[in-house]
């Protein structure tokens, strides 16, 4: 206990010292580093504030205790058994708190991100289920006030999407949907089968923290840009004009297509940005793998091939196979309603950073 009181002092010097920061005219005046400081108290400003409900709890825990070891009268030392009564578990619970909040925090958690999703095993019915996916998170987006944009979609044969990948933004975006990216698998009766069979389809879902300009240097010599007439759904215009852009990175073969966009230009800026986060991704994935060599994460792997959650509509219910969850509101989750399950992998992946000492 006394480890988390040193480690929480430590946290409110820091706090102090980045107030003091933030209003220093010299760090006003440079933007990077203000909205940085600023980012940091406002984070710093959570811990702080349990920090000063805990020393207190503590503190009156102390002054209870000696009441009990001094205090002659009946009453008094009563009252101050009823406090300790009452203190005690509270402390144990705040520690439990504290220890979630001291966790080191992924700094990728706050990005924006670019989610690709693309049909698998399962031919039209995988792109009937991509579909459906994308209905799924563009509900839950909407009950989260995030804003989302269509980056490139191409359609499947008779309905739904092939691929289709959009940009969300809004706070923590990644830290909430990381755990997302892998091998979705739904069983279900297709409308084509008239025996009533259940069949099995997948498709895969990446979920990649936006990179930014100061998080890739991208040389432009390595970059090859061709532009070409967009098809599918989008308007009049698309058929007239070669709005549609597509980059490739010379170096690592890394192709992007983007033509949802009204213009080529904003087509161009969109493709820079998803062929940086590409590029980001990889490097993250290269972390993610020797970090793991050490402590083998059952919730975030990094590997996009894994089967991690399983759609059973016959059963009306969801398993999520790396913390081996079942939930049978199908229905409602594939409305949107899929909180339960994120807040159930972030405690399992808090559970295994605790574990690992990661604190």
């Amino acid at each position: 206990m006394s480890d988390i009181l040193k480690k929480l002092e430590s946290i409110a010097v820091r706090f102090n010292e980045v107030g003091q920061q933030i209003v220093d005219p010299d760090i006003i005046a440079d933007m990077d580093r203000y909205v940085k400081l600023n980012k940091e108290y406002k984070e710093l400003e959570e811990i702080v504030q349990v920090y000063k409900s805990f020393k207190n709890v503590v503190d009156n825990i102390e002054t209870s205790k000696q009441m009990l070891e001094t205090e002659e009268d009946p009453e008094m030392k009563e009252m101050a058994k009823m406090e300790l009564d009452e203190l005690l578990p509270k402390r144990e619970e705040m520690e439990e708190e504290i220890k979630v909040m001291l966790i080191p925090k992924d700094p990728e958690d706050d990005k924006n991100v670019i989610v690709e999703l693309r049909a698998g095993t399962g031919g039209d019915e995988s792109c009937i289920f991509v579909e459906d996916i994308y209905r799924m998170y563009s509900m839950y987006i909407k009950s989260k006030g995030w804003k989302m944009e269509v980056v490139n979609t191409n359609e499947g044969g008779t309905a739904g999407y092939r691929e289709i990948s959009f940009e969300i933004e809004g706070d923590g975006v990644y830290g909430t949907l990381k755990f997302e990216s892998g091998v979705h698998r739904v069983q279900r009766v297709p409308d084509t089968e008239s025996q009533g069979r259940v069949h099995t389809s997948a498709i895969t879902v990446a979920v990649m923290p936006e990179a930014e300009d100061v998080d890739v240097k991208l040389n432009m010599a390595d970059v090859k840009k061709d532009t070409y007439r967009a098809s599918g759904a989008g308007g009049q215009h698309v058929n007239k004009t070669e709005s549609a852009v597509r980059l490739t990175h010379i170096p690592t073969n890394t192709v992007v297509e983007c033509q949802d966009g009204r213009s080529q230009h904003k087509n161009y800026e969109k493709a820079l940005t998803v062929l940086r986060t590409r590029l980001y991704q990889a490097e993250l994935e290269k972390k993610q793998e020797a970090r793991s060599a050490h402590r083998k994460s059952l919730v975030s792997t990094g590997d996009r091939s894994a089967k991690i959650r399983t759609y059973n509509y016959p059963q009306g219910r969801i398993t999520d196979h790396r913390i081996n969850k079942t939930m049978y509101n199908l229905s409602s989750f594939m409305n949107g309603d899929i909180q339960e399950i994120i807040d159930a992998l972030k405690i399992a992946e808090n559970a295994e950073k605790m574990k690992a000492g990661d604190n």
